[in-house]
């Protein structure tokens, strides 16, 4: 992240650091690009760590030059955020001990998929080191992630994302599993895999 800011600042770029994911995490320490730069825009949300996904309220951290321009445009792109998804922010403060349960049971189920998806012929796996997601190479596999997503579900009922929703080029011999999921439903996902990918 030093490296980054350090970048950024050398070039006269503003740094917009989307921190969505920020406090999941597994043995890597999680740092803020506002501690190397006071300079940059942070965007953060309650969807992930604070387990709120769909109650469609975030936050902005903005250096002081900009906050104006922001207030002026923010009401462009919305009114206020809803009264309910407020109420249930601040309950979510004081949960930290149910959010931390979350995070153990995210790394349990990221150990899952990064030892048993091997198994399954999927080694080729990018580093899941935050957030709630592993990716597997399918190159050896399939060149098309669309169609082997939709047989794996409607042939064995396990739901994995295309590569090709995030890397329209190269996303065609990748997919992303979540395991955001309970322990068992990631543990029955890879049995079958198992018996249904064929390397």
């Amino acid at each position: 992240m030093r490296a980054l800011t350090d970048y950024c600042q050398a070039k006269g770029i503003r740094l917009i650091s989307d921190e969505i994911y920020h406090g999941i995490g597994f043995g890597t320490p999680w740092v803020s690009a506002l501690e190397f730069d006071p300079n940059t825009l942070v965007i953060n949300s309650f969807s992930k760590y604070f387990s709120m996904t769909g109650w469609r309220l975030g936050w902005m951290i903005v250096p002081p030059d900009l906050v104006r321009s922001i207030e002026c445009l923010a009401p462009n792109l919305f009114i206020s955020a809803p009264t309910l998804s407020q109420h249930a922010a601040v309950a979510a403060f004081d949960c930290h001990e149910e959010l931390a349960a979350n995070i153990q049971r995210y790394a349990r189920n990221r150990e899952v998929l990064l030892n048993e998806l091997p198994k399954a012929g999927l080694s080729d796996l990018a580093p899941a080191d935050g957030a709630f997601y592993v990716y597997a190479n399918v190159a050896e596999i399939t060149n098309d992630s669309v169609g082997f997503c939709r047989r794996m579900l409607s042939e064995i009922g396990v739901a994995c994302t295309p590569g090709v929703d995030f890397d329209p080029d190269r996303g065609h011999a990748s997919i992303r599993f979540s395991f955001a999921g309970l322990n068992e439903d990631i543990v029955e996902a890879c049995r079958r895999m198992k018996d249904w990918i064929k390397p």
